[in-house]
Parts: C-alpha cells; structure tokens; sequence
C-alpha cells in the first residue's frame, strides 16, 4: 500500500469511526429521550436494539484509537458495519412483532408479576414502572414506528460502513 492510500484510508477510517460512534450516540440519546422526556417506556426488544448500539459505538471507537492501523481499522468498521446489521434485523424483528405478522418471546408479555406481593405492594410497582410489551405500538410518524424508522436508519449505517471498507479507486492507487 502506499504512502498516499495509506493515508487516504486513514482519514476515511477516521471519518468512519466518527460517524459510528456519532451515529450510535445519537440513537441511543433519541431513545433516552423518548424514555425520559416523552415518558415511553421501552420493552425488551427496545432495550436490546440499544445494547446493539452500544456494540457499534464501541467498534468505533476502536477504529478510531486504531486508525492508523489499516488492517485493524478496517476490521473493526467491518464489525461496527455488522453490529448496524445485527441492530436492523433486530429491529424488524420487532416492527413484525408490533404488526402482529409474528409473535415476540416471552419476554415481550412484559415483566412478570410476583404472587407474594401485596395488593398495594403490586399497585406500587406498575406505577412505578409500567409494563411495557413488544406488541404495542407506542408512538410513530406518517404509520412507522420507532422500530420501523430504526430499521431503515441501521440498515443504511451499515451499508455506510461497508462502502467505506472499499478499497481506493485503481486511479488513487497509481499515487
């Protein structure tokens, strides 16, 4: 590789890594914030699509304290890329689980209930925390669901990623 590709790799790598950990930050903030301030409380499959993006904030920050290192730069997008795959699947999973077209797991029932609370003891708890399920659709925009939206948003992230792992063009390379 030469000086220059290898330099040009290593401010698309950088580039990269700034936009997956941005890009990840930015959804999980979305989230909070919908939790928060607009008072949604998330379900299962919504606490593992964050977990998702945790895993892809980190790749990325590995590829940045990692960028002047092509390989291991480029592993690690990879696996931010895949993380972003990973986040979509999960994703439509649930969006499918909200539309009905198939059901969730167990988890998605919401949290179960202990039989040796009180009344007033049980009462306290749901209001305290209310049971969220999978299959319920709580808030969207022009019909698509958060869920919906997080699809298309992690799917185009990952493909984001993949396009920069390209290598340079056959013009670059004659530098």
């Amino acid at each position: 590789m030469s000086k220059f590709t290898q330099h040009l790799f290593e401010i698309r790598s950088g580039w990269m890594a700034l936009v997956t950990i941005l890009s990840s930050a930015s959804m999980l903030a979305g989230a909070l914030a919908f939790e928060y301030i607009g008072g949604l409380s998330p379900c299962v499959l919504c606490m593992y699509q964050r977990w998702v993006y945790v895993c892809a904030a980190a790749m990325g920050l590995f590829a940045w304290l990692l960028r002047k290192n092509p390989f291991l730069a480029r592993l690690f997008i990879g696996l931010a890329s895949l993380s972003f795959f990973v986040e979509s699947a999960v994703a439509a999973f649930h969006t499918g689980v909200e539309q009905q077209w198939w059901e969730g797991s167990s988890e998605c029932q919401g949290d179960a209930i202990d039989l040796s609370l009180s009344t007033e003891e049980l009462m306290a708890q749901l209001l305290d925390k209310p049971v969220a399920r999978c299959d319920q659709i709580p808030w969207d925009l022009f019909g698509i669901s958060m869920a919906g939206y997080n699809v298309m948003i992690a799917f185009a992230l990952a493909v984001i990623c993949l396009l920069a792992l390209k290598s340079p063009s056959s013009s670059q390379r004659q530098n």
